[in-house]
């Protein structure tokens, strides 16, 4: 998993690293690393050579490194123009370097923009862009290329205007937000967490990492960890020539009912795609669980399934008597839980939310924003890390905040983002899926956060292949999450 990092570990690492370095070394090859970058994007607009570049240059490092990488395009013949935000307060350095090598200062864009560098507000910033920032970055979308075509926006650092270290992102009276939008964002020595969560993850564009040398003094504990490909497969219980349905594992799913049968099918359809090795159904859905599933073995109630290694509850459930007796037989197994949907609803009730925390097993439960608002009271803010992580030592239960970029959290403090959520997957149902997924990991014994955190990377992946062919159902994703798994290679089907 990739490690992200807050802001103060960043500066923190900056600042043992040039202590051994001379001056400016670490602007330079940052600089080096960003012209680079942005030398291959111009390489599909005709080339650096004649190409026309504007740098929007705040008044910090960051500023900084946009000039010396202007300077770098300046000498390879591009025309390289800067616009500053505060000339008072301008690297001199950086803005000598690029007069130097033919670049020139200007007080508005010129007429062509093949190029964009937003090197306004780096990881410094607070509060938000100024006047004069709000405007460079408002007007980003008028400035067009040699070609005809719009000009490419490469941020330094963290696109300019988004909280760092929340991914939180200001916005206009008319609900726009209030930062740069990205096609590229080339971050130095570590990745921040506005990158990879919250709304500001949605304007950095493509994300390049540029290896300055940080690693090393990178210490403590980073803010979050991103799920990859790589950590499905390590996650993923093998199969050998002595595997059978029972020591695979066996998931229970008490989930449905007979006014909402769909959400049985949904969550089996789930478990089915992960690894365990049997689904052991019970609820008053099991008819038309059957017809649609037939290796599922289905009863009518929780105590009448038998034997499993962990269970599913809530989707469709309902909330009525029989519901929270269906709820309680689950909380008291000792077995790893998944609480979704309904079972939320029911936790709202304290002496249900006293019998959960009281579970020695893992519970994991998986809220979208209303959910969590009526377990906490409010919503999850600016900052959907800090509010998983506070619901997770409430609960005593690993989070999986459901949204865009969906955050788990657990109790003990660790906290992973998923990269691969997809709009497509706003619509009815496809909750239940990945409840069904979450289960069959738990049941087959990966640990919980790594269940959740793996759950969500492939359902996320699932919803984007689904959206391949159209508008996405839940069903799509049921059907697409089986050739995510088979094509990926990352599934060790041995």
């Amino acid at each position: 998993m990739r490690p992200v990092w807050r802001v103060a570990d960043v500066r923190a690492a900056e600042a043992g690293l040039l202590a051994t370095l001379p001056p400016g070394t670490l602007m330079r090859r940052a600089a080096a690393g960003l012209a680079r970058r942005c030398a291959l994007l111009l390489a599909d607009r005709g080339g650096v050579y004649g190409a026309r570049v504007l740098l929007l240059v705040g008044s910090g490092d960051n500023g900084g490194d946009a000039l010396f990488a202007g300077e770098h395009l300046a000498r390879r013949g591009a025309a390289v123009s800067a616009l500053l935000v505060d000339p008072e307060r301008v690297h001199a350095e950086g803005s000598a370097a690029l007069r130097a090598a033919g670049g020139r200062v200007v007080d508005s864009p010129p007429a062509t923009v093949d190029l964009v560098v937003d090197g306004i507000v780096g990881i410094g910033g607070r509060g938000g862009l100024r006047e004069t920032a709000k405007q460079l970055a408002g007007g980003l979308i008028r400035h067009r290329g040699r070609d005809g075509r719009r000009a490419t926006v490469v941020a330094v650092d963290v696109p300019s205007g988004v909280a760092v270290d929340t991914g939180d992102v200001p916005s206009t009276a008319a609900g726009r937000p209030d930062a740069v939008h990205a096609d590229v964002t080339v971050t130095f020595g570590a990745w921040k967490p506005a990158l990879v969560v919250g709304p500001a993850a949605a304007l950095t564009g493509e994300v390049e990492l540029v290896d300055i040398g940080l690693g090393p003094w990178l210490r403590g504990t980073p803010a979050l960890h991103v799920v990859e490909g790589s950590d499905v497969a390590d996650c993923w219980p093998d199969l050998g020539p002595a595997s059978e349905k029972y020591t695979r594992g066996v998931v229970g799913v008490a989930t449905g009912s007979r006014t909402y049968p769909g959400a049985a099918v949904l969550s089996v359809g789930g478990a089915l795609a992960g690894p365990a090795g049997l689904v052991r159904y019970a609820g008053g859905a099991r008819d038309e669980v059957l017809r649609v599933h037939p290796s599922v073995i289905a009863t009518g109630r929780v105590a009448d399934a038998g034997r499993v290694q962990a269970w599913v509850c809530g989707s469709g459930l309902g909330t009525g008597a029989e519901a929270v007796g269906e709820l309680r037989a689950v909380l008291a197994t000792s077995v790893p839980v998944v609480l979704d949907a309904d079972a939320l609803t029911l936790l709202v009730d304290g002496s249900m939310a006293d019998l959960l925390r009281r579970r020695d097993a893992p519970v994991v439960v998986t809220p979208h924003d209303r959910e969590y608002a009526r377990l906490c009271g409010e919503q999850p803010g600016a900052d959907r890390v800090a509010a998983t992580m506070r619901l997770a030592a409430w609960m005593n239960a690993v989070v999986l905040l459901k949204g865009d970029r969906t955050v788990i959290g657990t109790p003990d403090g660790r906290a992973y983002v998923n990269p691969t959520g997809s709009a497509a997957l706003a619509t009815g149902g496809t909750g239940d899926v990945l409840a069904g997924l979450l289960g069959s990991l738990l049941a087959a014994g990966v640990r919980a956060d790594r269940a959740a955190a793996v759950a969500a990377y492939l359902h996320g992946l699932a919803g984007r292949e689904a959206a391949r062919g159209g508008p996405v159902t839940a069903p799509d994703v049921v059907a697409a999450l089986r050739p995510v798994l088979g094509r990926t290679g990352e599934i060790p089907w041995k």
